[in-house]
């Protein structure tokens, strides 16, 4: 796991939204990327692709169902960037630190993500428009 660099949060990995997994995989394979592992999330609607990347990893996302977030990130905008993720040591702790702030959560709770990762994400509005997410590390 990614651990904090100086008690800050560390790059803990992109999500990447894409319309053809397949060709999108075979796409970072070309740079140089080694076989990703696949993960179905039925609870986010997605699929998703994960390559390590150094420390961290490139998540390659595409909706496997209609009317989900990602799905509609997919047809506003097209291919590319969907999210950042960070990693942080107390996700429970981090939470209830922002919400106090006022950071508009997306999941005030953790959830379980790829890798079995507790994760939460970040409402955009609060992040200058980037969709945040925190994954918790060891």
């Amino acid at each position: 796991m990614i651990p904090e660099v100086l008690g800050q949060p560390a790059l803990h990995h992109v999500g990447i939204v894409v319309h053809d997994l397949e060709a999108a995989v075979a796409r970072y394979r070309t740079l140089g990327f080694g076989e990703p592992e696949v993960f179905d999330v039925a609870d986010q609607g997605v699929r998703v692709a994960s390559f390590h990347a150094g420390p961290g990893y490139v998540e390659l996302l595409t909706p496997t169902i209609p009317d989900t977030g990602v799905a509609r990130f997919l047809e506003a905008r097209g291919d590319g960037m969907h999210h950042v993720a960070f990693g942080v040591r107390d996700l429970d702790g981090t939470l209830r630190r922002l919400a106090e702030a006022g950071i508009e959560l997306i999941d005030a709770e953790p959830r379980r993500g790829i890798h079995d990762w507790r994760i939460a994400f970040l409402h955009p509005r609060s992040c200058g428009g980037v969709l945040v997410e925190l994954v918790e590390v060891e």
